[in-house]
């Protein structure tokens, strides 16, 4: 199979799709040849990204059960690939209000789920599809400043992971894109945690686009922009106490600053 060939003529869905990571690879997956589903919460950034792409708008919240069954229903027919993209960064530490904890969860994690719930049984009966899960490197290291995005991410690789465990022998290909700083409007809002996610590099989202396209040609399960996570990841599973004590001084780093710059 040529390199087009791995999508040209087929239906790609990208949740998230307006901005960012989201139209980056909405643009990529339609330059080889894909017809590209956009959905996002903001219907006017969905339409404009659709429209550079030849691809089909749908504005709503892919959260729920109805608008993953819109998002499905504008595909008219099969879907091949499903890049489960749509993410939300909310609240801070232990004192993040239940509202926010519950909106990380159903954007990062249920989101997922309904997705999956509605494509898996089509995809067993046909023969197999693509499910790519965008977790961040959060969902395998950890995320100073913010508990929600942690702990949601976490799961969403998790989540990953069971399906891949569960469908993988049965034609299912399941990937989870992990990636770290990118220059994205999350990237922007981080505040001062902006310097720690750009420390090694902040990627364009093209950069990840190009990633994620060379992945799907090796089935790799974790996607990683950056290659330095790789080695974060091992250290945290090997060395697990030393790890933690690395992460606990950078946080006393920030808490430090903090301290300081408010007099």
């Amino acid at each position: 199979m040529s390199e087009q060939d791995l999508v040209r003529g087929r239906c790609v869905v990208v949740t998230g799709g307006g901005n960012g990571i989201g139209r980056a690879i909405a643009r990529k997956m339609a330059a080889q040849g894909a017809r590209v589903v956009v959905g996002d919460l903001d219907s006017a950034a969905a339409e404009r990204v659709a429209a550079e792409v030849g691809g089909v708008a749908v504005g709503g919240d892919v959260s729920t059960d109805e608008g993953v069954a819109r998002l499905l229903s504008a595909a008219a027919g099969r879907v091949d690939i499903f890049f489960a993209n749509a993410g939300v960064g909310v609240g801070k530490g232990i004192d993040t209000p239940d509202a926010d904890w519950h909106t990380a969860i159903e954007v990062n994690v249920l989101a997922h789920v309904r997705a999956a719930r509605a494509l898996i049984p089509d995809w067993l009966e046909s023969g197999g599809g693509r499910f790519v899960v965008t977790a961040s490197a959060a969902g395998l290291l950890t995320m100073l400043g913010s508990a929600p995005y942690s702990v949601s991410k976490h799961a969403a690789v998790a989540f990953a992971e069971w399906l891949s465990v569960t469908y993988g022998h049965r034609g299912i290909t399941v990937q989870a894109l992990c990636p770290q700083g990118v220059r994205t409007k999350m990237l922007d809002d981080s505040g001062e945690f902006r310097d720690l996610l750009s420390h090694d590099v902040a990627l364009e989202p093209e950069q990840v686009a190009e990633v994620v396209w060379e992945a799907l040609h090796d089935d790799r399960f974790l996607i990683l922009p950056h290659p330095e996570v790789q080695r974060y990841y091992e250290t945290r599973a090997g060395r697990t106490d030393a790890w933690l004590t690395g992460m606990r001084k950078l946080q006393k780093r920030f808490d430090d600053a903090a301290v300081t710059h408010n007099g």
